[in-house]
């Protein structure tokens, strides 16, 4: 395998990612992919947004079925594809390899049940809340005490992240901003309060 050729700012979200900043440097160094499906109505479901320096996609690679979902770059995305070739020699020497894709797809697997159990549990402005922590914590730039959601997301987006009408999300995120936790721009999101979303979080 050929190293790829990396701008300095890609090879740093690549370094501090929460996967590959756990691997020894011996590993670390082998955008924003939507991760989407469409219902059966044609209708877009989004699961996530993949934060930068993570890996995804390797369900296939392990199980040989069909991909389970598609992704689509959400903005300018940077990605670097391992060949099944590829992978497979890396797994056979690479033992450590193992342990960390273990963990990625346990970290995987408690998000769904806390999704599953929050669709089931949790009104929609709760859910919100915790989805706007989420999209913080993944993608915020700190500017004095705001935070600002670095990636570009209309309102249909954040309703396709949480399976909600456009219209009830923006009601909600008009209350958000009516008790000064956040503040909406065209394609923002401004994280006012990490508190009194935490608050809405659980109520």
């Amino acid at each position: 395998m050929h190293p790829p050729v990396l701008t300095i700012e890609e090879q740093t979200n690549i370094e501090s990612g929460s996967w590959f900043s756990r691997l020894s440097p011996h590993h670390s160094s082998a955008g924003a992919p939507r991760v989407d499906s469409r219902a059966p109505s044609g209708k877009q479901v989004t699961l996530t947004y993949a934060e930068p320096g993570v890996w995804f996609g390797d369900i296939a690679l392990f199980d040989g079925m069909p991909r389970t979902h598609d992704a689509n770059a959400h903005g300018p995305t940077t990605l670097l594809v391992v060949r099944k070739a590829d992978f497979k020699d890396l797994l056979a020497h690479n033992v450590e390899l193992y342990d960390a894709l273990l963990r990625l797809n346990c970290r995987r697997l408690r998000l769904l049940f806390d999704t599953v159990e929050d669709l089931n549990t949790l009104p929609l402005a709760a859910r919100l809340a915790k989805q706007i922590l989420l999209l913080a914590r993944s993608y915020g730039i700190q500017e004095g005490d705001e935070i600002r959601v670095g990636l570009q997301l209309a309102q249909e987006d954040i309703a396709q992240l949480l399976g909600a009408s456009r219209q009830r999300v923006n009601q909600e995120l008009k209350g958000f901003e009516r008790e000064g936790a956040v503040r909406i721009e065209p394609t923002r999101l401004v994280v006012l309060s990490r508190d009194k979303l935490l608050a809405i979080a659980n109520r």
